[in-house]
């Protein structure tokens, strides 16, 4: 029999259209060649083949052909593997990114490679007593002036490194809070990425449900998580809502949530019916394993039910005493009776008598947390250096040369026939107190009464120039002082700081040999994961991201294709044409 006379026509079309809509598709690709986040589209067909009793009656010898093609919907050319694995690498990036930013600062602090710092400053004190040591000079003011000044020199360095120290922590602290009104930090902004995601979530299932495929809201969602992975670690996760997941509240199978049912409740297609999308964050428990705190849950409840916050507290003037609460999103579906909480504090993070604590696995926010709470020195917890540590180094060198010092002059003091008031012949003091006890880089100064000249370099003892032999021997000496022909020990008694067994000067050197150690060893990690981040960036462009000489051969091809199927129509209707004009003429 003759195929339905119109039937042809509509394949034709069909053909047309679809490739006219592929065409409309590689321009929108091109159009977004540079724009960020843009996952590349494709259009989705299928035959037309219609199954009906009608063919019942058809004849047997009949070759049955299809009806066209059906544009089934515009879709995106995404891997999610690799969405994984970038998420995954970010959250390392961002990691050993926002450590390295600190060290970097401490950098500024320590490197004395091109300026006379704090090493120098301790030179120069022990040229000035080399030059004092003998007899005749040691009872010259203009000496004894001159290594005033040059301990005042190293008191202003020492003062200095502390306050560097204090605002980088400062700075550090405003990079996670964010102060001011034009002050955004970590947590502000990770509460405006939670809340997009959320957001985002209901208004691209509400387009998907009324047949809108929302491709560019995806790609703006996709943009979000993978900011989000630099700032924690999380993992996203793809499911439908608790109507349409196969399970019912028994929990049992409910095939009516999955597929449409015949009478007799046989399943006949399935229903199609968009995903959520639920963005959990990982972190270890306090015995090391990995946990999950729900912070996005699809498009759950009302408002802001669906997308939890952080929340800090405290304040840039005392930078290291707030807390860090991550608060999960109030409609959870893995746990709808209770909303998850995670509180974060340098208390659980150096408690000494319990070293297990609550921490996330990566992620900026978990490099803040470090710089600014771990003292690299506490057992169980020494991975990462930081202010404290390096603020805990300066001091101790400022209270070991203060006391060591005081302690020699003291000592010089209490030789002479009647000495007056020798426990105050000290030379540095705390600033706070005006007492030479609990000095530290912040508070050490000289003290007033030897600038008064109340105060002098110790002449008494067998020789006058005991003192200053003493204080030189301490400043060639390593600490602690276990060696030399000196009567350091017997004048020292308790007060032997131990400095890893350098000398005053030698001791900057090894916390700022530290401190490169632990810069080099992350720059490297750093290099390393921003290469594989890179390498999978660019594994996932080659799958999403849109390809001029690609998209120009798909232009050709489906113009091509486009060309062919008006011609199909030309034909058919040449076809139809001599079938209407010139059947039967014969006979006329």
């Amino acid at each position: 029999m003759v195929r339905a006379t119109f039937a042809g026509f509509s394949t034709a079309l069909s053909a047309i259209q679809a490739n006219q809509k592929r065409l409309d598709v590689v321009g929108q690709n091109l159009a977004n060649m540079n724009t960020v986040g843009y996952t590349r589209q494709t259009l989705e067909t299928s035959s037309i083949n219609y199954r009906t009793p009608v063919s019942n009656y058809m004849n047997g010898a009949e070759v049955i052909v299809g009806f066209g093609v059906s544009m089934d919907r515009v879709s995106q050319i995404r891997d999610p593997y690799l969405d994984v694995q970038y998420r995954s690498q970010m959250q390392k990036a961002g990691y050993t990114e926002g450590l390295q930013a600190s060290l970097d600062r401490l950098a500024q602090v320590f490197d004395e490679s091109d300026v006379e710092g704090i090493h120098q400053a301790f030179v120069n004190i022990r040229s000035t007593l080399l030059a004092m040591h003998d007899a005749p000079k040691v009872n010259l003011p203009i000496y004894e002036t001159e290594l005033r000044t040059r301990m005042q020199a190293l008191t202003n360095l020492l003062n200095d490194s502390s306050r560097q120290i204090d605002e980088a922590e400062r700075l550090e602290f405003i990079k996670l809070k964010g102060e001011g009104s034009s002050e955004q930090g970590a947590v502000e902004n990770v509460n405006n990425i939670l809340m997009q995601i959320g957001n985002l979530n209901r208004q691209i299932k509400q387009n998907q449900i009324l047949g809108q495929q929302s491709l560019e809201l995806m790609d703006e969602r996709n943009v979000l998580l993978d900011e989000l992975a630099s700032y924690i670690p999380i993992e996203v996760t793809y499911y439908k809502d608790e109507m349409h997941d196969g399970i019912n509240a028994d929990p049992d199978a409910a095939k009516a949530e999955l597929y449409h049912l015949d009478s007799n409740g046989n399943p006949l297609f399935k229903k199609e019916w968009p995903d959520d999308l639920r963005v959990e964050m990982v972190y270890l428990d306090q015995d090391g394993n990995q946990q999950r705190l729900t912070l996005v849950e699809g498009t759950e409840g009302t408002g802001s039910q669906n997308y939890g916050r952080l929340e800090m507290t405290g304040d840039s003037t005392d930078p290291t005493n707030f807390e860090f609460t991550f608060i999960g999103s109030e409609k959870n579906l893995a746990d709808p009776k209770a909303q998850e909480t995670l509180t974060l504090t340098k208390d659980d993070m150096l408690n000494t008598a319990d070293k297990k604590i609550n921490q996330l696995t990566s992620g900026s926010i978990q490099a803040s947390l470090n710089m600014l709470w771990k003292d690299g020195t506490t057992a169980g917890i020494s991975d990462v250096n930081g202010y404290e540590y390096y603020r805990n180094q300066i001091d101790l060198l400022a209270k070991s040369f203060a006391d060591v010092m005081n302690t020699i002059n003291i000592y010089g003091a209490n030789q002479a026939v009647n000495p007056v008031d020798p426990d105050k012949q000290f030379l540095l003091f705390n600033k706070d107190d005006k007492g030479k006890d609990n000095i530290t880089a912040a508070n050490i100064g000289i003290n007033t009464e030897w600038v008064n000249g109340n105060v002098q370099i110790s002449t008494a003892g067998e020789s006058s120039t005991d003192t200053v032999l003493n204080m030189l021997e301490a400043m060639k000496a390593t600490w602690p002082y276990s060696s030399g022909t000196s009567n350091l020990p017997n004048i020292l008694g308790a007060n032997n700081p131990d400095l890893k067994n350098n000398s005053f000067a030698d001791y900057i050197n090894h916390v700022s040999t530290v401190l490169a150690n632990d810069s080099y060893n992350n720059a490297a990690a750093l290099k390393t994961n921003v290469t594989v981040l890179n390498a999978i960036q660019d594994s996932r462009d080659s799958v999403s991201g849109v390809s001029m000489n690609e998209e120009a051969s798909n232009m050709m091809m489906f113009q091509s294709a486009y060309n062919a199927a008006s011609r199909l129509m030309t034909a058919l209707d040449e076809v139809l044409n001599t079938l209407i004009s010139n059947t039967g003429i014969c006979g006329r």
